[in-house]
């Protein structure tokens, strides 16, 4: 074997022996073996800069783009919190429905990180019941359409690499559809498998936040339950004051009216769940000043609006600030912010106008802490313009009138134009590991092909493969790629596997479609490891769970999966 094929052997299987048995970022994994490729010259630079602007990876960049975008919209936070009810069996159905079809167009783990919240803190079911349902549901969907997960553009970006058109917007739909749906009934027969345990403890501290109901909120007139407040994302409903009096504890049957001012306590991360909800003004954005930035400061111990209110200092006219929320450790505080007394000590979290930064009292009043990142809540004609163009650019690609690249980076300019999203926003949000991990293994798939290592691969195996049924050879391709996703991301496991695949499907002679779809549905179907997938992470850090819980659900849902899938794909295919 030459010189050539044993470096690029070794670079390929160091690179996964160091994804299986190490914590090291697959990011970081592919961009040594880009470089050693690039030093032992397997790989030229202009071929890793054409890998770099493959269209399947741009479509994925402009996707995931548009998808923060989205993800402001009070789309899944609404549907979320009317997740739970009393009955598990309509709690499940509700939950699977929402995350399944959300997931077939959405970014999966954006939607599990929206509903985690709801169902994490709900009362009346055991969060451990609903969230690998939760993850499942979201693996699930994301098989259904092209634009569901990144794994499917990922092998998209492959075949487009072979001069193959890519993939079609609904390729996928007959089996993902299929399978979701057998292994959303498997699912729910098994759920007395699941554990009964609570959420697993926050690392957050939590601020108490005040948010008023105006008289035409969505809230009046509906009790604590109907509004789905006992559901919100890490913030609990602690007390109402009406009319002066301070109500504690609120009941899930107590109505709300307007003016009530309502007291939360928790994670000021999670604030975009109270502006998302119609009529709920918080403290802060009454006085105007609630935007992206907010600042956290401590009240110092000289200064000179301790044991006084909000109100007696004249807070926004003196800092050009208002509170937003506010903490005291040590100590339980309640009641309406503007009536707190100031503490030394108190972490304020603050809604700043332009001139705070230049207030000469800043230092005298506070300790600067840190700066918190908040999601912006968008208007009314915000929401409807981002949720219609993305259904548009869709709809348009799904018809092949546009290029889904196309449609989704003139609506991608769209957004910013309007100013629903940003330049800043975009590079912040730039998914660079994920692009290095593409790049990467776009660059050791050339290199497995072009030294010749997959030639002389087939070559050896061909009399094996003479006699072999082809659909042997799809549960090969299929099985190899479900175990590897479980010990390295979805994403490399597809990456690694494809060019293999298609070595075979060359040897054989046979059609790449099904094989490149066993791939992609393969790397997708992480059931079994908490390891293997965003989502399974999401859920396993959100509960108590144990291994041995994905394990005992996992096993029969991936069987299944897998033997719709490979069952469809044989008799469409072969």
């Amino acid at each position: 074997m030459p010189l050539s094929q044993l470096t690029v052997i070794a670079i390929f299987f160091a690179t996964i022996v160091t994804l299986i048995f190490t914590n090291k970022r697959p990011s970081g994994v592919f961009a040594v073996s880009t470089l050693m490729l690039l030093l032992t010259g397997q790989v030229d630079f202009d071929g890793v800069l054409a890998n770099a602007t493959n269209t399947g990876l741009i479509t994925l960049v402009l996707l995931l783009v548009v998808s923060h975008s989205i993800d402001k919209t009070a789309f899944i936070k609404r549907l979320g919190r009317a997740i739970v009810t009393p009955s598990y069996r309509r709690s499940f159905i509700k939950m699977f429905a929402i995350t399944f079809s959300s997931s077939a167009l959405l970014n999966n783990t954006a939607v599990v990180a929206s509903l985690i919240g709801p169902i994490k803190q709900n009362t009346l079911h055991a969060p451990s019941k609903l969230l690998i349902p939760l993850s499942y549901a979201a693996i699930l969907g994301g098989t259904v359409t092209l634009i569901g997960t990144s794994t499917n553009l990922i092998v998209d970006s492959f075949l487009i690499e072979h001069g193959h058109p890519g993939f079609n917007f609904f390729d996928f739909t007959l089996f993902g559809l299929s399978a979701g749906l057998i292994c959303g009934v498997l699912l729910f027969l098994m759920t007395p498998l699941l554990p009964n345990l609570g959420a697993s403890e926050s690392n957050y501290n939590s601020y108490l936040i005040e948010a008023d109901v105006e008289e035409e909120s969505e809230l009046i007139g509906k009790t604590v339950e109907q509004n789905h407040l006992r559901n919100l994302p890490e913030l609990f409903l602690i007390e109402v004051v009406r009319d002066n009096k301070v109500i504690s504890p609120v009941s899930p049957q107590f109505m709300i009216q307007a003016h009530d001012k309502l007291i939360f306590t928790g994670n000021v991360k999670k604030l975009d769940s109270l502006e998302h909800i119609q009529g709920l003004t918080m403290f802060a954005e009454a006085d105007g000043l609630l935007s992206e930035n907010l600042t956290e400061v401590i009240v110092s111990n000289r200064a000179p609006i301790i044991n006084k209110t909000l109100k007696q200092v004249g807070f926004r006219a003196l800092f050009d600030a208002a509170v937003v929320a506010i903490r005291r450790d040590g100590e339980s505080i309640s009641g309406k912010v503007g009536e707190l007394k100031l503490q030394a000590g108190d972490f304020l979290l603050l809604a700043t106008g332009s001139d705070f930064q230049r207030r000469e009292n800043i230092s005298r009043h506070f300790f600067v802490v840190s700066e918190q990142k908040l999601t912006r809540k968008l208007l009314s004609w915000q929401e409807y313009f981002t949720l219609a163009g993305f259904i548009s650019v869709v709809a348009l690609a799904a018809m092949s009138i546009i290029p889904l690249a196309l449609g989704l980076l003139f609506f991608a300019a769209a957004l910013t134009i309007v100013k629903i999203s940003s330049i800043s926003e975009i590079k912040r949000n730039l998914p660079l590991n994920l692009i290095i991990v593409i790049v990467g293994a776009l660059s050791l798939a050339s290199a497995l092909e072009n030294s010749g290592v997959i030639d002389s691969v087939t070559a050896h195996i061909s009399p094996l493969l003479h006699d072999m049924h082809p659909a042997y050879a799809l549960v090969c391709i299929y099985v190899m790629t479900v175990l590897l996703t479980e010990f390295v991301t979805n994403n490399a496991a597809a990456a690694l596997m494809f060019p293999f695949a298609y070595g075979l499907v060359i040897a054989m002679n046979l059609p790449i479609m099904p094989f490149a779809l066993a791939v992609a549905f393969a790397a997708s179907a992480s059931f079994i490891s908490p390891y293997g997938y965003q989502t399974n992470l999401l859920v396993f850090s959100a509960s108590e769970y144990k291994f041995s819980h994905f394990i005992r659900m996992g096993l029969p849902v991936s069987f299944l999966y897998g033997a719709v899938v490979l069952s469809l794909l044989t008799f469409v295919y072969l």
